[in-house]
């Protein structure tokens, strides 16, 4: 497949996440909505931590078997276990770190955004709703360069129409990631900028273009677990974040548990729809 197809495949796959962004920009919006987009965003989350362990997992459990049948020294086993702890353990304790180092230079209380005041301060240590935006963008991110990697694979060894199926399949994905992107941001009284909205669609939408480029010139196992390990992480803390923020909507608590289920079966939708046209 040519160098300038496989490069379009990636850029639609990622590009996708930009529908979601205006969103963002909704101004006072009431608690209800709020509360719903923030949940929907914790399931969607939750879905791609699924995703993401899941697929770190796979390299990982075909080593062991190796390592037992004798095909496989367990030097590689090891080194991929090594790599998805270090790399989980990285993420999650460094934005753990992050978000204290920021915390600590505050001078002034958090604003208002996708909560009242009083509902982010139910979290001592939350992040402002442009930070925790960052974020989750920034998980989706490293989630999408795991599968740009996939897309470059596949397109280079010649596996063009599952390379397609994949393209398809994760520019639908990342069409609903967007929602959750913003979530924090809907109902602020200051509306984001388009250049803030635009940054956090290239942070998330980006890396699967460079994961493209990245699988189809070269392709390693290691690297892939690490990637996918450091999503996870990063998933894992904001999905922390936002449970922290959904408790604070108190008399809501059937609205936010139908948000989350939504969110889930939006991620499992999408991956079902994947399978069922590569199938």
């Amino acid at each position: 497949m040519p160098f300038e197809q496989i490069l379009i495949l990636g850029l639609v796959a990622g590009a996708t996440i930009f529908i979601g962004l205006p969103l963002g920009r909704i101004r006072s919006a009431p608690a209800s909505v709020r509360a719903f987009l923030s949940a929907m965003s914790v399931g969607i989350l939750l879905f791609l931590f699924w995703d993401v362990t899941t697929a770190a997992f796979e390299p990982i459990e075909d080593a062991m078997h190796e390592a037992v049948d004798g095909a496989a020294g367990w030097a590689n086993f090891a080194g991929l276990v090594l790599t998805s702890m270090i790399g989980l353990g990285a993420a999650l304790l460094g934005l753990v770190f992050y978000d204290r180092w920021i915390a600590r230079r505050r001078n002034a209380g958090i604003g208002p955004g996708a909560a009242s005041v009083a509902e982010f301060r139910s979290v001592p240590s939350i992040t402002t709703p442009a930070q925790l935006a960052t974020l989750i963008a920034l998980g989706i991110g490293l989630h999408n360069l795991a599968e740009g990697l996939a897309i470059g694979q596949s397109a280079a060894s010649g596996q063009i129409a599952f390379a397609m199926t994949l393209m398809l399949g994760f520019a639908l994905h990342n069409a609903t990631e967007g929602f959750g992107i913003v979530a924090p941001l809907a109902g602020q009284e200051e509306r984001p900028s388009w250049s803030f909205l635009a940054g956090l669609g290239v942070l998330a939408g980006g890396p699967t273009l460079l994961g493209t480029l990245i699988g189809q010139a070269w392709v390693n196992t290691t690297v892939a677990v690490a990637f996918l390990a450091l999503a996870a992480g990063s998933i894992l803390y904001v999905i922390i974040e936002l449970i922290g923020v959904n408790k604070a909507f108190v008399g809501l608590k059937v609205l936010v548990t139908a948000g989350v289920l939504f969110g889930l079966l939006l991620g499992f939708g999408t991956d079902l729809f994947l399978d069922a046209f590569g199938g």
